[in-house]
């Protein structure tokens, strides 16, 4: 077997780390791009580590900082001692050639981390006992692991960001009146929200039997259906049958309890077809993976985009998500504050809209009055401040079986980072797990239910 050398440049290397002993503007122009485990030379990356160190502490960085440094921590001879660090200051470039060389170093590494995925993922392959999707889960995680930490942010002059402006606005006032965002379907949450963000992070919140799985997948049909919008929905609770007899319940109107337990009238079965025939060519997809973790959905996602395209995802629910080890933690707090910081990054990378839904603590059941707050949010506060948008389903019906609300859902729009918070109010109809506008101007779109139905 011929053995081959890794990708790896000595030379720039060297004239990189002489460049940092002796000008700290490169250290403050390469300090984003390369550190220590990029050098293919261990010692050549022991003495970048030293370098940032002292960078970091605002500390001097010369040749007898690093060596006193590399001295206390008894590493001064296995680097090749004080020559050595002379030596380097020899192979010295000019601030601008250090940069370039410290991409060159950078991207060296890179294809490095390729190679050993590709070892690692070759090795996945020949497991005897290990499952397709699960190969492929990995390799992609590799693969993206790799990709993610090639990539750099960088600032851009706010002149750039004006003109990305401006032609954003000028397309909005040429076609005022349409949203900006995937719809929702609801006349009113779509004017106060208008539509579904692109990198927005928005958390659907309410107690149990509230129906927060019935509205997402609202949204889900109603984007899909009428707007072609593309849906992906991990659904951690409901398996996909689950999820389809609800989706069959809202389009067809037939009673979700008579589609599970198959009691089902001559008539019903041509709005069944009907159904299924619209649904048929709704672009939803769904996993109903259980325990899925956060690196999972985000490797999964990205796949989903890449092959069908993706408008909006849904996530159902974040408590039942693990964190990105894929173990369950004993710092539930900590593990969901990484969830849902890590999910706010999914929608940003993706551009789309990220919809989580998400439960409620007891605590609301202890209060007299159990509209849900903010801080009711269950297991971490983060949840709260990574969110763009935060909504909460609240039925007084539920409470109050005597009220004059029968049937409406207030939508509390608790936090919009964006735009104004607010309340909404919708017709929901427990039989088919269906949410519906409630009636107000004659203009009004979709499905309305008017005062006096509600009231019937």
């Amino acid at each position: 077997m011929v053995d081959i050398t890794p990708p790896q440049n000595l030379d720039a290397e060297k004239s990189l780390l002489g460049a940092m002993l002796l000008d700290k503007t490169v250290i403050e122009k390469v300090v984003d791009i390369v550190c220590g485990e990029d050098f293919y030379d261990e010692h050549h990356g022991l003495i970048c580590d030293v370098i940032r160190e002292l960078y970091n502490e605002h500390r001097p960085v010369d040749i007898v900082t690093v060596t006193d440094v590399l001295e206390n921590k008894g590493k001064l001879d296995e680097v090749g001692g004080a020559s050595k660090l002379a030596a380097l200051t020899t192979s010295s470039v000019s601030s601008a050639n250090a940069v370039e060389y410290a991409e060159i170093v950078a991207n060296k590494a890179t294809l490095r981390r390729l190679m050993t995925a590709a070892n690692s993922i070759g090795e996945l392959a020949l497991a005897r006992d290990a499952k397709l999707d699960e190969i492929l889960d990995k390799a992609e995680q590799s693969l993206f692991s790799v990709s993610r930490r090639h990539q750099r942010a960088s600032f851009i002059p706010v002149k750039e960001a004006l003109s990305e402006a401006f032609e954003r606005i000028d397309s909005l006032h040429e076609n005022r009146g349409q949203l900006r965002g995937v719809p929702t379907g609801f006349k009113d949450l779509d004017n106060r929200l208008a539509g579904l963000q692109k990198a927005d992070l928005i958390i659907v919140a309410a107690r149990p039997s509230m129906g927060k799985t019935s509205l997402v997948l609202n949204i889900a049909l109603n984007a899909a259906r009428d707007g072609h919008y593309k849906i992906g929905m991990f659904s951690l609770e409901m398996s996909k049958d689950q999820v389809v007899d609800r989706l069959l319940a809202m389009q067809s109107g037939i009673d979700a309890w008579k589609l599970r337990t198959g009691n089902l009238g001559k008539g019903d079965f041509d709005y069944l077809s009907e159904a299924m025939g619209k649904l048929s060519e709704a672009p939803i997809y769904i996993d109903d993976t259980a325990l899925i973790n956060v690196m999972e959905i985000r490797t999964r996602a990205r796949r989903l985009k890449a092959e069908k395209g993706l408008d909006l995802l849904i996530i159902d629910h974040i408590q039942l998500m693990e964190g990105s080890t894929g173990r369950s933690s004993d710092n539930r707090v900590q593990e969901m504050s990484e969830i849902s910081r890590s999910l706010k990054a999914l929608a940003k990378e993706l551009e789309i809209p990220v919809i989580a839904v998400s439960q409620l603590s007891r605590q609301v059941e202890q209060r007299p009055k159990k509209v849900p707050q903010l801080s009711d949010l269950r297991e971490s506060g983060s949840i709260e401040q990574d969110a763009d948008v935060v909504m909460f389903i609240y039925r007084e019906d539920y409470y109050n079986p005597q009220t004059e609300r029968k049937n409406i859902a207030d939508i509390l729009i608790s936090k919009h980072r964006n735009g104004p918070v607010g309340q909404v109010e919708l017709y929901f109809d427990s039989q088919r797990m269906l949410f519906r506008n409630l009636e107000r101007k004659r203009e009004a779109a979709g499905p309305v239910v008017s005062k006096e139905e509600v009231a019937a």
